[in-house]
């Protein structure tokens, strides 16, 4: 276990390098950084983050698609779900399908198209995913730039944990409001749902819901028996919107290029993006 100091001196390092822009090295293997210490760490990080006036306004859940489980993990495979705080400061919802963003200040940018979903009412920290759908307001599509502090985007689970779970900034669609018909068959809708992604008109990649834990609604009660056993976080609240992961493999990103994507099996619509420096 970390001293408090050990903690806090992380915590600044990370904040450092994100507010800079520059590279770490991942944590030594002689450190014997724990999940438990990652979680820690990304705590007094959000500590210091409301304390310098940031909102909370969420979490983001990563590596709840285990189709990518074995392509993340600098020593062993990553095979469990992940989470951060999300602020307002890094999410910007788009007046219409197509945004403009740019990568300034971005490392190794990478593209993930995703689901979010905002908690309409606080579920029980032992609801079912029926009891947690019927908790939800609204679904929305949406794209997250992931980043990576390391290089070569080689890093262990405590380190992705740590660095704000790869989290650098997210692009969220309209939402759509969820009729209680919809939430009733809603892990099955989306488990039967698929998205494909595209850059400059070239398809690149597809994925499923099917790839997830179950659903991306079930990435949700992960996440809450996830938050269950870490006594010093709170389980889900109301108002919280929520990512629930990439449903792609994750993919490069550069200035100039325009990337969108398409649904189907959902009422969703697709977006675009054209990034920019």
């Amino acid at each position: 276990m970390l001293t408090p100091t050990q903690v806090t001196t992380y915590a600044d390092q990370f904040l450092e390098a994100r507010a800079k822009s520059t590279t770490l090295r991942p944590f030594p293997a002689n450190a014997k950084i724990s999940i438990a210490d990652a979680y820690q760490i990304a705590r007094e990080i959000q500590a210091k983050r409301i304390a310098a006036g940031e909102e909370q306004v969420g979490r983001k859940i990563g590596f709840a698609n285990h189709a990518l489980w074995n392509k993340y993990g600098r020593n062993a495979p990553i095979h469990e779900l992940i989470w951060t705080p999300l602020f307002s400061s890094t999410i910007r919802f788009m007046d219409q399908t197509h945004g403009v963003q740019s990568l300034a200040g971005a490392l190794q940018p990478r593209l993930a198209p995703e689901l979010i979903f905002k908690i309409g009412q606080t579920p029980s920290p032992d609801a079912t995913v029926e009891e947690i759908a019927d908790c939800l307001e609204w679904m929305a599509h949406g794209f997250e730039i992931v980043v990576c502090p390391f290089p070569k985007w080689e890093f262990n689970i405590a380190d992705a944990i740590a660095a704000f779970a790869l989290h650098g900034a997210f692009l969220i669609g309209e939402p759509h409001q969820l009729a209680s018909t919809s939430r009733h068959n809603l892990g099955s809708i989306l488990a039967n749902t698929s998205v494909s992604l595209s850059c400059d008109s070239t398809l690149l990649s597809a994925g499923f819901g099917s790839d997830f834990i179950e659903s991306p609604l079930h990435a949700i009660w992960h996440l809450q028996q996830l938050l269950k056993d870490q006594p010093d976080t709170p389980t889900l609240q109301a108002g919280e919107i929520i990512s629930t992961g990439t449903w792609t493999d994750l993919t490069p990103v550069k200035s100039g290029q325009t990337w969108s994507s398409a649904f189907s099996g959902a009422s969703l619509a697709g977006l675009s993006v054209s990034f920019i420096d």
